[in-house]
């Protein structure tokens, strides 16, 4: 199998001549003193889709970048269908037919998309130039395979993240494989996304391929897996069938412990409104936005994709331009034209997408966590390193972030430990109203819990919270209220009595409404 070959399958409908199976036995990896990975046994047959479980930092990224040649191993064996590969490279890797779809995009946003998909793998005319033709061709093809509308020409920078990541899926589709790794692909997808990527995922297993999935969704992971293996602080735990546990069941094994949901109890909330939203409007995202958020009252705001939740976040920050309302904070007007006088005025906010608006790479985890604290209260000329380590001791103790050296980049830790130092980052301003735009995207199921109690936490002190979020789940868990919205307005308003996964889907969908020039009107 060389270089830039396309699929072809064989009399029997599978893909290549033999598929394969993969067995890494007694893997270990030291990151200077750090034992990352301990002896960890991983087994993944042909044709299955095969579930990674684990926390952040359980070793599920260093184990599959061993795998993809990224990092060598410390000590341990991989074997290809029975033969052992002595040093595993990405060259190597890709070669066997291994891919690998990461969780932070590795796209070029300067490039076109076909220039993406065939990036190191670009197709050569005999003459020595590169054949376009033939690769805008290949790249329409796959991109109509996972049926994504998108022009091969387009630039990959004025792409949603959500077509960014079925681009990067579209890539690994693109040549011949064997085994796909996908490190939480459905993160940035819309249900409708997530739909079709399982359709892709099931036909490519009945086409002899096998597929290592990493999610922190349990729904994604019980309905499209079939085996599952669990790593928990660098060892394997267990592995097995899915049909043979529950959630519950691999929510124990992955945290060590149980954890009952019981622990997050709500009460009736009832403090002075604290911000008030009149008739905010941001043409072509939303309109006519009014609500109001007491003291105390965790808010939360859902509905479906293109719904504006994501704008309307961004404008009561100050980060995107509104063409009419106001915004009120303790009767004060709030400038939302100047994120610095919005912050200052008592408003924090931990946004969507962490990779693209939230850390700065270049940074390091003291420096990430300290620069909206830099921005609205330091006043001094330089920067205290020793008052910097002591803020970010005092906030790693509350979202418990797992690193060695904080003044290491930022990208040296997991998604999830990046994620608890962005909220740390806010929690630091002491601020009277927190925003928070899916706080827990790409965070374990224990981490989760944790940042639901530290929300619950924080209204019990008399802070209120904007939480937006498209998981029922997790606005169960934290919300007083809920506001749903459709084509841009505010279509309902729940209560928490009233507050039921079926309700939400009602109002997130219209199903209570009919079109009226783009507005949700009820029906009488």
């Amino acid at each position: 199998m060389g270089k830039g070959r396309p699929w072809q399958l064989d009399e029997s409908g599978k893909v290549g001549s033999k598929n394969m199976l993969l067995e890494m036995k007694n893997i270990t990896k030291f990151f200077g003193p750090v034992k990352a990975l301990d002896g960890v046994n991983f087994t993944v047959g042909d044709s299955e889709i095969h579930g990674l479980l684990g926390e952040n930092g359980a070793g599920k990224s260093t184990l599959m970048n061993i795998l993809g040649g990224a990092i060598q191993p410390t000590e341990g064996e991989i074997y290809i269908d029975g033969e052992r590969i002595e040093e595993m490279t990405i060259s190597k890797a890709s070669d066997m037919g291994i891919r690998f779809i990461h969780q932070e995009l590795n796209l070029v946003n300067d490039l076109t998309v076909f220039e993406n998909l065939f990036l190191g793998e670009e197709i050569v005319k005999k003459n020595g130039f590169l054949d376009k033709k033939q690769m805008i061709a290949r790249s329409k093809e796959v991109l109509e395979r996972i049926k994504l509308n998108i022009d091969p020409l387009s630039m990959v920078d004025d792409l949603e993240p959500s077509r960014k990541q079925l681009v990067e899926i579209a890539k690994a589709l693109l040549f011949e494989s064997k085994l796909i790794i996908m490190d939480e692909p459905t993160t940035a997808l819309t249900n409708k996304e997530i739909t079709i990527l399982f359709e892709i995922m099931r036909n490519l297993k009945e086409h002899g391929l096998s597929i290592i999935f990493i999610s922190h969704k349990m729904p994604e992971l019980f309905e499209i897996c079939d085996k599952y293996t669990v790593l928990r602080d660098g060892f394997f735990i267990e592995a097995g069938l899915f049909k043979d546990i529950d959630e519950q069941k691999a929510t124990n094994l992955l945290v060590g412990r149980s954890i009952v949901d019981s622990q997050l109890v709500k009460e009736d909330v009832r403090g002075e409104v604290v911000l008030k939203v009149d008739s905010l409007t941001c043409d072509g995202h939303f309109e006519d936005i009014s609500f109001d958020l007491r003291k105390g009252e965790v808010l939360a705001i859902t509905g479906l994709h293109g719904d504006g939740r994501g704008e309307l976040s961004e404008a009561l920050f100050g980060a995107r331009h509104v063409t009419s309302g106001t915004v009120t904070l303790n009767g004060k007007a709030l400038n939302l034209h100047n994120i610095r006088q919005v912050m200052r005025a008592g408003v924090g906010m931990i946004p969507r997408n962490r990779k693209e608006r939230s850390i700065i790479k270049d940074l390091s985890i003291l420096n990430n966590m300290s620069v909206a604290y830099f921005v609205t209260k330091h006043s001094k000329m330089l920067i205290n390193n020793r008052e910097e380590v002591e803020r970010f001791r005092r906030n790693q103790k509350v979202t418990d972030i797992k690193v060695s050296d904080p003044t290491n980049y930022i990208t040296s830790l997991s998604g999830g430990n990046q994620q608890k130092v962005i909220v740390s980052r806010w929690l630091e301003l002491d601020s009277e109203i927190y925003i928070m735009d899916n706080p827990t995207q790409g965070i374990d199921v224990g981490a989760k819990f944790e940042i639901y109690k530290l929300i619950n936490e924080l209204a019990k002190r008399g802070k209120s919270l904007i939480v937006f979020s498209a998981e029922f789940p997790e606005i169960y868990k934290i919300a007083d209220r809920c506001l749903v919205m459709y084509k841009g307005h505010i279509n309902a308003e729940l209560n928490r009595d009233d507050l039921t996964e079926i309700n939400v889907m009602y109002y997130a969908t219209g199903s209570n409404t009919e079109g009226i020039n783009g507005k949700a009107v009820k029906k009488s």
